[in-house]
């Protein structure tokens, strides 16, 4: 018996029922995502992509912020919520990124299937290092 009190088979069992759940729980496509975070976008039509584009930036910004506390102070003396309070932030990056493609017209599904695709060939070349648009 486990800690749990569960034969092994039976724990093996229920944590993948459990984490089964919990990924169909916190899925969605990018496109429902898309069509939701329309829908709490609120700022003038005369700065449609312009002020997404600069949300993203600071979104960015405070990501890159919490990252680098993490890199001068370790974990030790961060808040014990310091991987969801991130995540927090890439979800205002991804609000951004939806309602911004959503001002250029294009969808954010189609946007990450090309980014694959794209990352996919240049795999397969030998240029996922390096930099530059044209690898």
């Amino acid at each position: 018996m486990s800690r749990t009190g569960l034969l092994p088979e039976h724990e093996k069992a229920l944590q993948d029922e459990v984490n089964g759940w919990l990924e169909r729980k916190y899925s969605m496509d990018f496109n429902s995502y898309q069509r939701i975070a329309k829908t709490t976008a609120i700022y003038p039509a005369t700065h449609k992509i312009l002020y997404p584009a600069l949300g993203l930036a600071g979104e960015a910004g405070e990501v890159a912020n919490k990252v680098k506390k993490l890199v001068r102070d370790g974990t030790s003396s961060l808040p014990k919520e310091w991987k969801e309070n991130i995540a927090s932030e890439i979800g205002d990056v991804l609000w951004y990124c939806a309602v911004l493609a959503d001002d250029l017209g294009i969808s954010l599904g189609k946007i990450a299937s090309e980014n694959e695709t794209k990352l996919q060939d240049r795999r397969k070349r030998g240029m996922i290092s390096g930099s530059g648009d044209s690898r």
